[in-house]
């Protein structure tokens, strides 16, 4: 039984790129995994990814593009106020500016960066670097 799915994708999309293939299959999918996925495409973590239909739940499709040294979630989910992100910079990246962080805001879910510009706290979910 999963009990956290997400974290679940992101180990698996951690052994996946450590094996070097080129593709990955994560089941099940939801839409904050659709989400983080997307951030992370748009930061050119991965490739593109499809979701297949399956008569017991949909699984994603992820090219991967051999670029993440590490990922993960964060557990506890910290709250973090909008001056508050440089202290979990230091705690989960190696570096300044190396690496991203993936904010639940009310504004929906995006990058430390992203909501640093916005002015906005949040929840974080995970990292990537």
């Amino acid at each position: 039984m999963l009990n956290d799915p997400l974290a679940n994708a992101l180990s698996n999309i951690l052994n996946k790129e450590n094996a070097k293939t080129k593709e990955c299959l994560i089941k099940p999918s939801s839409k904050i995994i659709k989400e983080i996925l997307s951030i992370m495409k748009d930061n050119y973590y991965v490739g593109e990814f499809k979701e297949i239909e399956d008569s017991k739940g949909n699984m994603l499709s992820i090219n991967l593009l051999n670029k993440i040294n590490k990922c993960g979630v964060i557990k506890p989910r910290f709250s973090v106020k909008k001056d508050g992100y440089e202290k979990f910079e230091k705690r989960f990246l190696p570096a300044k500016g190396f690496g991203i962080l993936i904010v639940s805001t009310p504004l929906g879910i995006m990058t430390n960066e992203e909501a640093k510009k916005k002015g906005i706290g949040g929840k974080l979910l995970a990292y990537c670097y």
